[in-house]
């Protein structure tokens, strides 16, 4: 009673529009997209990240490296993603010194999805994240084997920009890996620079 006629004094709306942060889960999002091709692993996220309906970081960078050639993009709470990826990180590294070399992979060009329930599934591409739900259909009409480089590459750009269109979750600009035997290759689609396939003249 007193809440509400604190905000009534305030000349903000009632009280009740908003959240109870307390009570409620703290809903966040992201859209993270991988995709085999040969000779490697393209993977894609934007870089938002939000907490309910209010925008934490604009630049936040999902792509976290683990070892020179395995990545995780990471979805969920940020703070608990985070934190897994660094314990996941250090338990490479301690299993780097005691064989004496870098962890290797087990096949070229694998990709894991680790869905909320823990289960592991290798796939040749993957889809997460809130953004995800827009794309299913793009995602199984387009998605080929066997594609090269460049058709991942525009696939996963693809993705991710029509999620960043529809997703209210999903914003900012597309960070993108290459992942093969070179090893790594980032890129960076601005903002700015991502289309805006909802608005086509």
């Amino acid at each position: 009673m007193e809440a509400s006629a604190e905000c009534k004094l305030s000349g903000v709306p009632s009280c009740e529009y908003y959240p109870d942060w307390k009570k409620r889960e703290v809903s966040t999002g992201t859209t993270l997209v991988a995709c085999q091709f040969d000779g490697g692993v393209v993977i894609g996220a934007d870089s938002r990240t939000s907490s309910g309906t209010y925008v934490v970081n604009r630049v936040t960078d999902k792509l976290t490296p683990l070892t020179k050639y395995i990545y995780c993009c990471r979805s969920g709470s940020a703070a608990d993603t985070q934190a897994i990826a660094d314990i996941v990180r250090y338990h490479l590294d301690f299993h780097a010194i005691e064989m004496g070399r870098e962890p290797t992979v087990f096949e070229a060009a694998t990709i894991y999805s680790i869905p909320v329930g823990g289960m592991l599934i290798k796939q040749p591409a993957v889809i997460g994240g809130s953004g995800s739900t827009y794309l299913y259909g793009h995602f199984d009409s387009e998605l080929k084997p066997n594609m090269t480089k460049q058709e991942a590459l525009e696939f996963v750009s693809k993705c991710v920009g029509l999620a960043i269109n529809r997703d209210g979750s999903s914003g900012g600009c597309i960070r993108l890996g290459i992942i093969s035997s070179e090893g790594v290759e980032r890129r960076l689609i601005k903002g700015s620079e991502v289309p805006l396939f909802s608005y086509k003249e």
